[in-house]
């Protein structure tokens, strides 16, 4: 049966975390009960990574990353029409795509830069390492945010193909109609901060909010190696 997991007194709030690494410190307490499991933690980079690495450390965790990545529209790359995943699969978001009267030479240029791009972080944040088995593992999954969810929809089909024993999604915040439609799909979501609205950015959950460059997610992950 799939459970949420929230904190109800930040329902509808925004500006609650101070910022990735607060936010992860509180999402930590809430996976307590995974210590000394068989689990792991996988980020999505960027945001996800100063998050989960919050979460790992707290709990003992191994910690490593799935590079998935939305496919950006055309001339406004904070929109995206589906995500790629680290095995190229791609899902795509139906109706949005139909709206956007792009031509399927466009699609596909998008497609191919969105796997060109997934190809450079996994040799720069993976660093070229064989992707650990999955099987028997309690997955967790650990972004910044949920906004459209099909990056974080595409790292969980990756996860279902891999027989791994249960995936829980962890993230600070998220909206609730993306937050409802990702709960069928796993065992667990823990989303402390639940907002509604036809309006969402993840940004707003946060006081110091900035883009994560790579030079920074790979000096938190260095600790792994």
């Amino acid at each position: 049966m799939q459970k949420l997991i929230e904190e109800v007194s930040l329902r509808e709030k925004c500006f609650v975390f101070k910022d990735r690494a607060e936010a992860g410190k509180l999402l930590a307490r809430k996976l307590l009960k995974y210590k000394d499991t068989n689990s792991i933690v996988f980020a999505i980079p960027s945001g996800g990574v100063p998050v989960a690495a919050e979460v790992a450390k707290a709990n003992a965790f191994p910690l490593d990353v799935i590079i998935v990545r939305k496919i950006q529209v055309p001339h406004n790359p904070e929109a995206g029409f589906g995500a790629v995943g680290p095995d190229n699969k791609v899902l795509m978001n139906e109706n949005l795509l139909r709206s956007l009267s792009l031509s399927e030479k466009e699609v596909e240029q998008q497609i191919q830069i969105t796997r060109d791009i997934i190809k450079k972080r996994e040799l720069l944040f993976r660093k070229e390492l064989p992707f650990p088995s999955l099987k028997e593992k309690v997955v967790i999954i650990v972004d910044d945010g949920l906004a459209t969810g099909y990056t974080m929809l595409s790292a969980v089909d990756f996860m279902k193909r891999h027989e791994s024993q249960k995936i829980v999604v962890a993230v600070p915040t998220g909206v609730k109609r993306t937050v409802d439609s990702i709960l069928p799909q796993v065992d667990e979501l823990i989303c402390l901060n639940v907002r509604s609205g036809l309006v969402f950015a993840v940004a707003e959950a946060y006081e110091d909010w900035y883009d994560i460059d790579d030079e920074e997610v790979i000096s938190i992950l260095n600790w792994r190696f």
